[in-house]
């Protein structure tokens, strides 16, 4: 396995969940960790809490606006001077059938789970490709190929992130950009799912620091080694 000591790494939607433990945990590894979230309390806060671990960059940013997401990679680079990695994960859900689901519902899962990553990629590539490569990693759903009523939107969203990965990867490979895309089942974070589902006892459920394990997992793979797609369900899940 490499070390991933000295990279520079940018990590979306970084202040809470999924995204918090993997800038703790690239801190931990030795990464220069830059991450945005849409509150700027919340980055503040993040970063407070995070700094002791390393070297570590927040800014309050909305990866569904072309303009924010161009000046929080600015903003990166000024700080940093460099990228290895990018981690879109900045995503969410709100379920609603397709009849009860209105025109705002459904281009806010695009714009977020699906548009942003794109932004956040199109601003990444050049700056990879200056460094000769780098690593993105698409944080999915295992939601993108088990649909599910109520979550139309967030199915074709997700469905969406994969096909672009998978199309990224064959863009680019041969500038030594590897792209990963990491599916999770259910997370116990405070993404908005059923409730009953998320109701009492949730340890059955995947812990973030365990995709962040992951993450981390695949970053260190050798070079010569692309882990295109990763599965994660919890071991024994609620009957």
């Amino acid at each position: 396995m490499e070390s991933l000591a000295g990279r520079f790494a940018t990590v979306t939607g970084g202040t809470r969940g999924i995204g918090r433990a993997i800038a703790e945990r690239l801190l931990r590894e030795g990464v220069a960790v830059a991450f945005c979230g849409r509150s700027g309390a919340a980055v503040s806060r993040a970063v407070e809490e995070l700094e002791p671990l390393g070297r570590v960059f927040g800014m309050a940013a909305d990866v569904t606006h072309p303009t924010a997401v161009r000046n929080f990679f600015q903003a990166v680079e000024n700080a940093f001077g460099a990228l290895d990695i990018l981690v879109n994960n900045a995503g969410a859900a709100h379920f609603r059938k397709v009849g009860e689901m209105t025109g705002e519902d459904w281009h806010r899962h695009i714009d977020l789970n699906l548009n942003g990553p794109f932004h956040c990629t199109r601003e990444a590539l050049p700056r990879m490709i200056r460094r000769g490569g780098g690593s993105i990693i698409n944080i999915s759903s295992l939601a993108a190929k088990n649909a599910f009523s109520g979550g139309a939107a967030y199915n074709a969203a997700k469905a969406g992130l994969n096909a672009f990965s998978e199309a990224l990867m064959l863009d680019h490979r041969h500038d030594n950009i590897r792209v990963t895309t990491v599916m999770p089942g259910s997370v116990e974070t405070g993404f908005s799912g059923n409730p009953e589902k998320r109701a009492g006892d949730t340890s059955w459920m995947i812990a973030p620091e365990d995709i962040a394990e992951i993450v981390a997992l695949v970053l260190k793979m050798p070079t010569r080694t692309m882990v295109s797609t990763v599965e994660v369900r919890p071991s024994r899940p609620r009957k």
